[in-house]
């Protein structure tokens, strides 16, 4: 039953996502720009890159890989299936039917009624062999990944690239727990695997120093990745991602339209700058 399930909600996503890309490429596209990345190599999988420089597409060319990403949800032969290739790119769209809001709206009802029975499979396993068997090779993120759009006239629409930081809250025995078990592994980065024990046992120290209450977190930094700032005043913006193309329908003449530029990794490190961590490797601190 739950591959069933899967594959009727999966099937009515595909459908909607047909739908939409039929409609776009019948509908008055007045401007179109995509920005190509690299694409993601296994070897790079754990790796944050410093630099990552963007193919700026436009016309016709922008149009189709615009279109063509909202169905790219699949494995189909790339290297790396763990980090998702990320489309950002801009479509101004005049829609005096509402025909493509309404698509928008429809694609992303199937993906979230996609994601709810996926989700109704409470154990990861089971989920996993669930799915894959019910559409072999699917990208299921991908897969969720929602379509942003906008039919009031923002003031500007801009690119940014957001770096982003993975939380975790635990405990001190856990943060000492995770250290004793970074003593017991050799680092390969290190020629000297004494004088990694030794600071190990350093940081072991310092945590052990703090109070059996205190809160510590982990604060690590996430691949950078690129983002749609919409503004209509100062105080009235918001960002989404742009790991799909951003919809603008009926756009105003005045919107400001900014592009997305190379990204360059500053060599300032200011999260370490702004916060004392007991453990900059790990950047573990004190919350409380």
């Amino acid at each position: 039953m739950n591959k069933f399930n899967i594959r009727s909600t999966f099937d009515v996503l595909i459908h909607h996502i047909d739908q939409l890309c039929h409609e776009l490429q019948h509908s008055e596209i007045i401007k179109a720009n995509f920005y190509e990345l690299p694409a993601v190599k296994k070897q790079d999988e754990e790796i944050a890159p410093k630099q990552i420089p963007i193919l700026k597409l436009d016309g016709e060319d922008a149009k189709k890989k615009c279109i063509n990403s909202f169905r790219d949800i699949f494995l189909s032969g790339r290297e790396s299936g763990k980090l998702l290739q990320r489309f950002p790119g801009l479509l101004l769209v005049n829609d005096p039917r509402d025909t493509i809001k309404s698509r928008v709206a429809e694609v992303n009802l199937a993906k979230e009624n996609f994601k709810n029975t996926i989700l109704e499979i409470s154990n990861n396993d089971a989920r996993f062999e669930a799915v894959h068997n019910a559409v072999p090779d699917l990208i299921t993120l991908a897969a969720y990944r929602k379509i942003h759009c906008e039919s009031e006239p923002p003031f500007s629409v801009r690119f940014t690239w957001m770096k982003k930081h993975a939380t975790r809250v635990l405990t001190k025995d856990a943060a000492l727990e995770m250290l004793n078990r970074s003593s017991i592994y050799s680092n390969p980065r290190m020629i000297d695997q004494e004088k990694w024990k030794q600071l190990v046992e350093q940081e072991k120290y310092r945590v052990s120093s703090l109070s059996e209450s205190a809160k510590l977190r982990i604060r690590r930094p996430t691949r950078v990745t690129p983002e749609v700032n919409v503004r209509y005043t100062a105080s009235n913006r918001y960002h989404v991602s742009a790991a799909l193309p951003f919809i603008l329908l009926n756009p105003h003449p005045d919107t400001k339209i900014g592009e997305l530029s190379n990204f360059i990794e500053k060599d300032d490190h200011p999260r370490k700058r702004e916060y004392n961590f007991l453990v900059d490797r790990i950047y573990l601190e004190r919350c409380d």
